[in-house]
C-alpha cells in the first residue's frame, strides 16, 4: 500500500513517514481520561432549523417509527442547556430511523469544538439510539485534534422538547480516553 500511495504521490513521502513516526508516538503515548459534558440545541422546526430530512423511503410515511427517514444535523453545542449558554462548537452528521418497531436511529455525529478548553478538536459517535429511553449509550469511535485516536462512550438524554416550538435540548457526557499529546512531543 505504501508504494501505491508513493506512486501516486511521490513528493508525500516525506509527510507519509513523519505522519507513521507520529502515530507511534501516540500509540506510546500516556493515556488521558476525560468527562466532558455537552448540550446540543436541536431546532427541528421555526424559522432557522438545524436539523433537515433529506430522504426518506416508500414507507416512512406509514411507518409509526418514521422507519427509512434520514436527516442531516447542524447542531449548537452549548456548555450548559440554556441556548445563550456558552457556545462551544457544533454536533454535525446523519441520523436514519432504522428501526421498523421503536423509534431508534442509527446515528453517525461529530461534536466539534470551535470553543471552549477543547477548541479544534472533535469527537466521533456512531450507532443505535432508541430515542425514547433515558441514558442512551452510543460509542466514541473516534476524534481529531486533541481527540486524535479517541475511545470511548457517550450517554445522551433528552433534557428538554417543547412540541410547540419543536425545538429541543439534548444532554451528551463523554467518558472519553485519548493519547496525551504533550507526551507525544517528547
Amino acid at each position: 500500500m505504501e508504494k501505491l500511495f508513493q506512486i501516486v504521490n511521490p513528493s508525500s513521502t516525506h509527510d507519509s513517514d513523519a505522519q507513521e513516526e507520529r502515530l507511534n508516538k501516540l500509540i506510546k503515548a500516556k493515556e488521558k481520561t476525560a468527562k466532558i459534558r455537552v448540550y446540543v440545541q436541536d431546532a427541528l422546526g421555526g424559522s432557522n432549523p438545524t436539523v433537515w430530512e433529506v430522504a426518506r423511503s416508500v414507507q416512512t410515511k406509514n411507518s409509526p417509527t418514521n422507519f427509512g427517514q434520514v436527516r442531516v444535523v447542524d447542531d449548537l453545542l452549548t456548555s450548559g442547556s440554556d441556548r445563550n449558554s456558552e457556545k462551544l462548537g457544533r454536533a454535525q452528521g446523519l441520523i436514519s430511523f432504522s428501526d421498523l418497531c421503536e423509534s431508534a436511529l442509527t446515528m453517525n455525529l461529530t461534536f466539534y469544538f470551535h470553543g471552549g478548553e477543547h477548541k479544534g478538536g472533535s469527537i466521533c459517535i456512531g450507532g443505535r439510539n432508541p430515542i425514547n429511553n433515558k441514558d442512551r449509550e452510543l460509542p466514541i469511535i473516534g476524534g481529531t485534534g486533541v481527540f486524535r485516536m479517541a475511545r470511548g462512550y457517550s450517554i445522551s438524554n433528552t433534557f428538554s422538547f417543547d412540541p410547540v416550538s419543536n425545538y429541543g435540548v439534548l444532554e451528551y457526557t463523554f467518558y472519553v480516553a485519548y493519547p496525551d499529546h504533550h507526551e507525544e512531543i517528547c
